[in-house]
């Protein structure tokens, strides 16, 4: 397994290393999360082995169960990318050293009240870039706002934003859109200049457009196991 799991994750830095060539950016300062989704933690084992430090849970349930058998790990950094929900939000944070996923005050309140030493929580804004308001995310128009009320959490260190691209639009459109809500947040905090941004099938189109932070699960780890 190892030596097909090394294969794809070399195949995937080489595409990263490509658009970010064709960006005119270095490709050293985007940052590749290995989503592990319905992996078993024996998979993030291997990945560390593979010298992959940045991973990425959707599942609050997941998270805590790979942090938790993964203890010995300690300089894997773990993203939480899933939405929050507020009563999970002390797990969440006991387990997670960024959360991508801040989309309204109560979430970031949340995270907050959770605190229970002087650590400090990355956390970043999550834009809807769709007409659904059911989608994950703030409305870009409420973006500035969310983003003050994070800032103003002292417990909470705003990274930037995230997003996901629509399935009706072209991507390099949607993340010209976030580079614009990016480029408002990071006015409010010289800091904030994190964009995560880009799965398997749309990177190239945010490196382009400015990500810092990449999501891939699939095309390195594999087909998830099948939960039935």
């Amino acid at each position: 397994m190892s030596s097909e799991l090394g294969a794809r994750l070399s195949a995937i830095d080489e595409k990263i290393a490509d658009a970010a060539r064709l960006a005119g950016r270095d490709a050293g300062e985007i940052t590749r999360i290995v989503v592990t989704k319905f992996h078993p933690a024996s998979l993030v084992r291997e990945l560390h082995a593979l010298g992959v430090r940045e991973v990425g849970e959707n599942r609050q349930q997941e998270l805590s169960a790979k942090t938790a058998e993964l203890g010995d790990l300690d300089d894997l950094r773990w993203h939480f990318i899933g939405q929050a929900q507020t009563n999970k939000a002390a797990a969440i944070r006991r387990s997670a050293d960024a959360v991508h996923s801040i989309d309204r005050d109560r979430i970031a309140d949340a995270l907050h009240r959770a605190a229970d030493d002087d650590g400090i929580l990355d956390v970043l804004v999550q834009i809807n870039l769709t007409d659904d308001p059911g989608r994950g995310g703030v409305a870009p128009a409420a973006a500035r706002a969310l983003a003050e009320h994070v800032l103003s959490l002292p417990s909470l260190r705003l990274r930037g934003v995230m997003a996901v691209a629509p399935l009706d639009e072209a991507p390099a459109s949607a993340f010209d859109r976030l580079r614009t809500v990016a480029d408002g947040i990071r006015s409010l905090d010289p800091e904030a200049d994190w964009i995560s941004a880009g799965m398997t099938g749309d990177f190239t189109e945010a490196i382009l457009a400015g990500a810092t932070h990449l999501r891939i699960g699939s095309a390195i780890t594999g087909p998830r196991p099948d939960r039935g």
